[in-house]
């Protein structure tokens, strides 16, 4: 079965999967404006640092060809000045959707830079706006390329790393959250390396946590894996210990929102956990993400910005409703604490440290600790 898509592009339509209603119902929203994608990004309606990027750098794109298609063009296209003068807000808003992921920014700077680069070239409104049009659909479209090659760097690293002898009858794999295709263009990054191993049959089993408060590990890695039809075993966050205890899994594959320099992680919130009883157990734990999510201004994951979602989230939960022998997708939000509850400590992310990340993957290449340090070089990648 093919794989799912976080974003669709067809017929002019810019549209993503609303993912808050995922699994049960797939209902595609047309993003009209550049409001619409930080809504969606904000609300996470979309959510996987590189499907986040990819989005807002499209929004720009389609805001800009919907603009030169006007009859008459809008006041911005008048001048260089006054195009500039428009997309720098747009550039900025966008980057406040979600402060945690550096990809989201990498794009925005990425755009800024070609703006800057367009204005000094000396081109008319309208030429800038078509090189701005190109560059944004360029940062969707390698996202695909580059998740494939670090899901296969990953994935021989690791099948070296474990030695022919204990990866005979394939590999057990543990992630968190969604990093699959609806976390990004397309293949996923973690769930890449996965997906990777499944189809050169080196995956035995994947693991999953269920990853609350949102759940995208029982919602969305659960449909993707199902999906493509990859033998699977869904946990819940509190028991990763006992798999630990009781299973023999190869590895741990996370994504990752933000690296810092020294190689500390923010990712999904749940990650510093795992990453806690894989050490305990002696189970490689793997960062598995693009160039764009590491961020050399950042020098240690003290420094990474760490949303924090609105506390009512923490309380409810979506899902269909639930009859034994009724296969009705109709959903409800339910409250699964008392009301009027004080004292909700709710972030979105964590930050695992780097010693205790056995490696780090990108499409470059993969990127280990030297012996006896806790920090990662990572000046030969980036």
């Amino acid at each position: 079965m093919a794989p799912l898509k976080s974003i669709r592009t067809s017929n002019g339509k810019l549209e993503i999967v609303n993912q808050l209603l995922l699994p049960h119902v797939t209902e595609f929203l047309h993003i009209k404006s550049i409001e619409d994608a930080h809504d969606a990004i904000k609300s996470m309606k979309i959510r996987g640092a590189p499907a986040i990027a990819s989005l807002a750098s499209l929004s720009l794109s389609y805001h800009l060809t919907e603009a030169l298609a006007a009859s008459p063009h809008p006041t911005f296209l008048g001048s260089p000045e006054a195009l500039k003068a428009h997309v720098e807000p747009i550039l900025n808003f966008l980057f406040t959707a979600r402060p945690t992921a550096v990809n989201l920014g990498a794009a925005t700077r990425r755009l800024q830079k070609t703006l800057t680069s367009s204005l000094a070239f000396g081109g008319d409104a309208q030429s800038i706006a078509k090189t701005l049009i190109t560059e944004g659909q360029l940062i969707a479209d390698e996202d695909v390329g580059r998740n494939k090659e670090m899901s296969k760097w990953g994935g021989e690293w690791l099948l070296s790393h474990v030695g022919p002898k204990k990866s005979a009858d394939g590999l057990n794999v543990m992630t968190v959250c969604n990093t699959g295709s609806l976390a990004t263009s397309g293949y996923g990054t973690a769930l890449g390396l996965i997906t990777y191993l499944h189809e050169t049959g080196k995956l035995n089993r994947a693991y999953y946590t269920q990853t609350a408060p949102y759940h995208q590990g029982s919602r969305l890695t659960a449909l993707e894996l199902q999906t493509l039809e990859i033998p699977s075993v869904m946990l819940c966050d509190t028991m990763v210990g006992s798999l630990f205890q009781h299973h023999n899994i190869h590895a741990v594959a996370v994504g990752a929102d933000r690296v810092a320099r020294n190689g500390d992680t923010a990712n999904k919130i749940g990650t510093y956990n795992a990453a806690v009883l894989a050490a305990r157990h002696g189970i490689p734990f793997i960062v598995v993400a693009p160039i764009s999510t590491i961020d050399l201004d950042v020098a240690d994951g003290s420094g990474i910005p760490i949303e924090q979602r609105p506390p009512l989230e923490a309380c409810l939960i979506r899902g269909a409703l639930y009859n034994a022998g009724n296969t009705s997708d109709e959903q409800a939000v339910v409250m699964i604490t008392p009301r009027g509850l004080e004292g909700i400590y709710n972030p979105s992310f964590d930050v695992t440290p780097a010693e205790l990340i056995t490696a780090i993957v990108t499409e470059k290449g993969v990127v280990v600790r030297k012996d006896g340090e806790k920090a990662f070089d990572l000046s030969g990648i980036v």
